[in-house]
């Protein structure tokens, strides 16, 4: 069995430094040669190169903006990669995505073309997590459920199409709605896998976070197995409290992990936990398995 692969997420863990780079550093001195993150859109993206590189981390998952774009101005462009620094997402709004919401597909289509940029200049030449969206103010799931869901079949078609020419994966995540968002649109992964399905494209892939499984439906076991062909990232935390995976909670990590290794899965396992002291304290699970 090959072992599993990790990959840092720099939004969630080293929270200690308060610059993005310097975060790059701290996950490849721990021993990571992967990071991941939520959104990198407020850093200026030749210094983030330039920290890439430095670190010698590849950075292999990315999401789309969370909103509206608030500003953008190009700097300079080098051997056809556009180098911009640009501010992304209305989190305040109320975003959190945009790709099933009505009335926002230009926004979801001008954030994707931001997500490719930042992802080619990152050499991040595999994942972009295209993120639903939260139902809009004032609706019941009831009443839009239909509506949204069309909308982000549309969407994701067009974004696989533009991903696929730059040989990049979409993927969709279910988030839990009884702890996290009970707002967002995408909260199971039966839900993800039946549009999956209805978009039919190929490097459309779904995004396991462990923590959103667990509280929406529990099942894991069964649920890795019926939708491991189309898993194409994991991320890990414990249940309930999103803390380190050996920290105390519901979860079995060894056990999950063995499962993993048993089935070969190849892709990457994000860390996207809140650690409970210092990351680097809090580092003892994954060295263990490492060793």
């Amino acid at each position: 069995m090959s072992p599993l692969k990790f990959c840092a997420n720099v939004s969630w863990l080293f929270t200690e430094l308060p610059d993005v780079s310097q975060r790059l550093r701290a996950a490849a001195a721990a021993g990571f040669q992967a990071v991941e993150a939520a959104w990198l859109y407020d850093c200026e993206l030749r210094e983030l190169q330039r920290a890439r590189q430095a670190a010698g981390v590849d950075v292999v998952l990315i999401n789309t903006p969370p909103g509206r774009l608030l500003h953008s101005c190009a700097t300079s462009a080098a051997a056809s990669t556009s180098l911009r620094m640009c501010f992304a997402g209305d989190l305040e709004a109320g975003d959190l995505g945009l790709g099933a919401v009505p009335g926002r597909g230009a926004e979801f289509r001008q954030g994707l073309d931001l997500a490719v940029t930042y992802a080619k200049a990152l050499d991040c030449k595999s994942r972009i997590h295209l993120m639903a969206g939260r139902l809009p103010v004032g609706s019941t799931r009831s009443a839009v459920a239909k509506e949204m869901e069309a909308i982000f079949v549309q969407n994701l078609k067009y974004a696989a199409d533009l991903l696929s020419k730059e040989g990049i994966t979409g993927l969709i995540e279910p988030i839990n709605t009884r702890i996290t968002d009970p707002r967002y649109f995408l909260d199971s992964p039966h839900q993800a896998a039946e549009i999956l399905e209805k978009v039919g494209k190929p490097n459309l892939k779904l995004q396991m976070d462990v923590f959103h499984w667990q509280i929406m439906d529990g099942n894991l076991t069964q649920n890795i197995l019926k939708y491991f062909p189309i898993i194409g990232h994991i991320q890990v935390a414990q249940v309930p409290g999103r803390n380190e995976p050996d920290s105390a909670g519901e979860l079995n990590y060894k056990y999950l992990f063995q499962t993993l290794e048993e089935h070969s899965y190849q892709g990457y396992i994000g860390c996207e936990y809140k650690p409970r002291g210092s990351t680097k304290d809090g580092l003892g699970w994954i060295k263990d398995y490492w060793t």
